[in-house]
């Protein structure tokens, strides 16, 4: 299966280079030019825009920011839809809004084009190491297709729903992430206040009901008051937008997802939106007298 594989960043190289070494024919393509070179060093094709990458490929990837950038990859100038034959899968594992992924999905269906919204979840680490959990939304004969190349990038593949489904998944897991990063910030900022040994702390608190990917893996960060890239700021401020958009679609209150939103608002405003979502520590530290 010749794969092509659009937005190389953060998350999408490591997944575009976990499929190349399954075997898979690739080509690719960014925005940021020069983020195609250590791929096309290891045997992928570089394509001089969306349309160009989709050409001949019987799975087109998309994995961008915002869905703004979604809509611009598929259906814009030079985009996907230009370049994706009748039968061609496209598959978006961005994370964005589920309306525009259904209206996208409509636009791509007339030319004989399917569409799969699979995001993910497991940072930067688990794109790497090619354990990410993918939220799929799609046909089941469409999925079913794609499988293999989720298989390169994933160890737990869930096909939800229609399409749609895998976005609505992913608002879920970050309103989950919201609450888990902000609780797991405020209890270490009560032990660090009263002095504790942290390490400890963290070894007895994520070994028992408290336990959690946030506390097991991003704790160091909090205690540390230092927040090196996983997943930034900004795009989970996107996320939760996203999230609380649909919860209001739908008639959902969400107060922890809404005052988390509100704080990630006030840190990329301060120039925090770029660190990795564990810097929401900062918005518990600074006020409770905790220094560095």
């Amino acid at each position: 299966m010749k794969v092509a594989f659009i937005g190389l960043g953060t998350m999408g190289a490591p997944m575009a280079r976990n499929i190349l070494n399954a075997g898979f024919p690739l080509t690719v393509h960014n925005r940021t030019r020069e983020r195609e070179v250590p791929l096309a060093e290891a045997g992928a094709v570089r394509a001089a825009n969306p349309c160009a990458a989709a050409q001949g490929a019987e799975e087109i990837i998309t994995c961008v920011s915002d869905t703004p950038d979604v809509e611009a990859v598929i259906l814009g100038e030079n985009g996907v839809i230009q370049g994706a034959a009748p039968g061609a899968i496209v598959v978006d594992m961005s994370t964005i809004s589920p309306s525009a992924t259904r209206r996208m999905a409509a636009a791509l269906n007339a030319q004989g084009v399917c569409m799969i919204d699979a995001p993910v979840s497991g940072g930067s680490e688990g794109a790497q190491k090619a354990t990410l959990s993918i939220m799929i939304g799609g046909e089941p004969e469409d999925v079913n297709r794609a499988m293999p190349i989720f298989a390169a990038m994933g160890r737990t593949i869930s096909h939800i729903g229609p399409i749609g489904a895998g976005q609505v998944t992913k608002a879920i897991n970050q309103i989950v992430v919201a609450g888990t990063y902000w609780s797991v910030a405020e209890g270490l900022a009560l032990g660090l206040k009263a002095g504790l040994d942290m390490e400890k702390v963290v070894t007895a608190v994520g070994s028992g009901a408290a336990g959690s990917w946030a506390m097991n893996h991003r704790a160091g960060n909090m205690i540390r008051n230092q927040y090196p890239l996983g997943f930034r700021v900004r795009l989970h401020h996107k996320d939760l937008k996203i999230a609380l958009e649909v919860a209001r679609e739908i008639g959902v209150t969400l107060p922890v997802a809404a005052f988390v939103e509100q704080v990630e608002t006030g840190l990329v405003s301060r120039g925090f939106g770029d660190e990795d979502i564990s810097a929401i520590a900062r918005a518990v530290r600074e006020p409770s007298g905790i220094r560095d």
